[in-house]
């Protein structure tokens, strides 16, 4: 059985989703040893969601019940937020409800900026992180795989994807409004990973030129190089010297730690003043710019802006209380992001619903595998026998055995047709019946695909309790 434990924006606060990307990486490992019946476990941790997909080895009708709260147990462990949390927080999805669930997710239909691209990579790469720790399982390498073919599909056939903006377009668009002049606004880049190279080639879209990377883990040489840029040293009286220099601090750094605050930018701001007092001062940037004085000289009311991509938190909230800072922070963004309905198109909606359908249809006739594994084991033991008994009398030919095996094959074809039929209908109990009543063959099936009958598909994980 697949389950999905999920935090996202829809239900959960944006500290509880920070709090719970800090200690994503470890909580795959915790889950499978935390229950017996845990085959596997794969976690997509992105900046509004956490969710942790579990391949359940119970038999039909056992309730999955101790096995979710063993991995709310283990996610409570290696995040520090408590499993009372947890569980008023997370929303269960079980059974076939899982599939379509990720290939929507997959597809970019549930995330804040519906359509945004960023989030098939990174489920891809969840799948990678599992496969090197050894914590995924066969069945969720099928789920993962066909989520990732069920995107390109989506993105391919409908026009979400282009409709559909990123995570990074929708902040610069948010911050339109305090920008006066791109070509003029000076950036700062702090970080080089999922996001850097969006960012930067969203910042160039809009016409910026003037960009600066700075990375916390000594990376900023090598990204400024590939990208033409200039790059930030780790030093930090640089760093504070160069956050004063900037009209826009964009951050998006995997830090689990803030890497800008209110004393940094104070201290830059003294940094350049310092420096500037025995000069002449220049505007730093054009008439039109968004800095409209010398640097070290502003107003209480000159404007800085300060974008933070980052979860957890790359930059402290104390900056709003630097003079003329304005922090845009993800549960901002979140705030204005436009509706599902403006973006998600009906058609994407449809061709993930048959792509989960299918998936589950797979998944239920290889339910009844070892039911038809038993069926065809049963005939052609005894067509083996048959044929043994005859040549010991000398009855029979190459030609007739050829002639016997084809004629199984043929009686066969039927009951494999009936088998999957029975199955895509969930009426595996009627195929195993026949097989007793006819053959006398008796099989147990392992657990089945289906939810079990006392949850829904998708509940919160203190409803399913009660």
């Amino acid at each position: 059985m697949l389950i999905c434990l999920s935090a996202n924006h829809k239900n959960s606060s944006f500290d509880v989703l920070e709090k719970l990307s800090v200690g994503a990486d470890a909580a795959a490992g915790g889950m499978l040893t935390g229950h017996d019946a845990l085959n596997g476990a794969v976690v997509v941790a992105t900046c509004n969601r956490f969710e942790a997909y579990l391949d359940l080895d119970e038999p039909f009708g056992v309730s999955p019940l101790p096995a979710v709260y063993a991995a709310i147990d283990a996610v409570s462990a290696s995040t520090g937020v408590s499993a009372d949390l947890l569980r008023d927080t997370l929303d269960v999805v079980h059974g076939n409800g899982v599939a379509e669930h990720l290939f929507a997710v997959t597809s970019g239909l549930e995330s804040v900026v519906v359509g945004e691209g960023e989030i098939a990579g990174q489920v891809r790469r969840s799948l990678e992180e599992a496969r090197a720790a050894g914590t995924t399982s066969p069945e969720l390498e099928r789920l993962f795989q066909r989520a990732s073919q069920t995107s390109r599909g989506v993105k391919n056939r409908t026009g979400i994807g282009a409709a559909g903006r990123s995570l990074v377009r929708l902040a610069l668009e948010l911050a339109e409004s305090r920008v006066t002049d791109w070509a003029h606004t000076r950036v700062l880049l702090v970080g080089t990973g999922r996001y850097a190279g969006a960012s930067l080639a969203a910042l160039r879209d809009l016409g910026v030129t003037d960009v600066r990377v700075y990375s916390p883990s000594g990376r900023a040489v090598k990204f400024a190089t590939a990208h033409d840029i200039g790059a930030v040293l780790t030093d930090a009286a640089e760093l504070a010297h160069e956050t004063a220099l900037a009209d826009l601090i964009l951050t998006c750094t995997t830090a689990e730690h803030h890497v800008i605050d209110a004393g940094i930018l104070t201290a830059g701001r003294a940094l350049v003043a310092a420096k500037h007092a025995t000069e002449v001062p220049a505007l730093v940037a054009g008439p039109d710019g968004v800095r409209t004085c010398p640097v070290g000289t502003e107003p209480d009311d000159a404007r800085q802006l300060v974008i933070d991509l980052g979860l957890p938190r790359n930059v402290d909230p104390d900056v709003s209380d630097v003079p003329g800072v304005e922090l845009l922070d993800l549960e901002t963004i979140r705030i204005h992001a436009p509706l599902e309905q403006l973006n998600a198109t009906s058609e994407a909606r449809k061709l993930v619903g048959r792509a989960a359908k299918k998936f589950s249809a797979v998944a239920e006739e290889q339910s009844l595998a070892p039911a038809v594994v038993a069926l065809r084991c049963h005939v052609f033991d005894i067509l083996d026998g048959e044929i043994a008994r005859a040549r010991k009398r000398g009855d029979t030919s190459e030609a007739t055995e050829s002639a016997l095996r084809h004629l199984a094959g043929v009686l066969l074809h039927t009951p494999m047709v009936r088998s999957r039929e029975l199955a895509r209908a969930g009426d595996q109990d009627a195929f195993l019946g026949g097989l007793d009543a006819l053959f006398g063959i008796d099989v147990t099936l392992p657990e089945s695909t289906e939810a079990p009958s006392e949850l829904p598909a998708v509940v919160g994980i203190s409803d399913a309790a009660s």
